[in-house]
C-alpha cells in the first residue's frame, strides 16, 4: 500500500508588495546602467583624444629627428602630415565631451587640444594622466 502524500495547497499568486519589490529592483538596474554608459563615453572621448595627441606627438618628434635646428613654435601641419603613422592624409582632431571638434595645438611639445579659445583643454583636471593629453 501506497502512503497518502501529505496535502499541498496550490501555489498562491506574486502579492503586490512582491512586485513592488521586483519592479523597484528593475529600475534601480536601469538607472545604474545609464550612468555606466554615460561614463563609458567619457572615458572613450577621453581615449581617443589621447590616440589622436600621441599620433601628433609621433609625427612632432619623427620630423624634429629630421630636422633637429627647426624650432617647434614653426610647426605648420604640412611640415607634420608626412610623418603621421598610417600614412593619414589630414592632422586628427577632437570631439569634446559636449561633442565639439577641437583643434590640436601643433606648435608646442607636447601637443595639447586646443579648446578655441588658445588654452589647453583637458576635463580631467591633470596634466599627467595621459586623458586629453599626452602626459609626461
Amino acid at each position: 500500500m501506497k502512503p497518502i502524500p501529505p496535502f499541498r495547497p496550490a501555489p498562491q499568486a506574486f502579492t503586490l508588495v512582491e512586485m513592488t519589490v521586483v519592479i523597484m529592483v528593475m529600475m534601480a538596474l536601469i538607472t545604474v546602467g545609464l550612468s555606466v554608459s554615460g561614463a563609458s563615453k567619457k572615458s572613450m572621448l577621453a581615449r581617443e583624444a589621447s590616440e589622436s595627441l600621441r599620433t601628433v606627438y609621433t609625427a612632432q618628434r619623427l620630423y624634429l629627428s629630421d630636422n633637429p635646428l627647426a624650432p617647434i613654435s614653426s610647426l605648420t601641419s604640412d611640415m607634420l602630415i608626412p610623418y603621421l603613422p598610417d600614412k593619414a592624409a589630414a592632422i586628427p582632431t577632437v570631439k569634446s565631451l559636449t561633442g565639439t571638434t577641437l583643434k590640436i595645438k601643433l606648435n608646442v611639445f607636447p601637443p595639447v587640444v586646443n579648446n578655441g579659445s588658445d588654452a589647453a583643454y583637458d576635463p580631467s583636471g591633470n596634466s599627467k594622466d595621459s586623458l586629453w593629453d599626452v602626459g609626461e
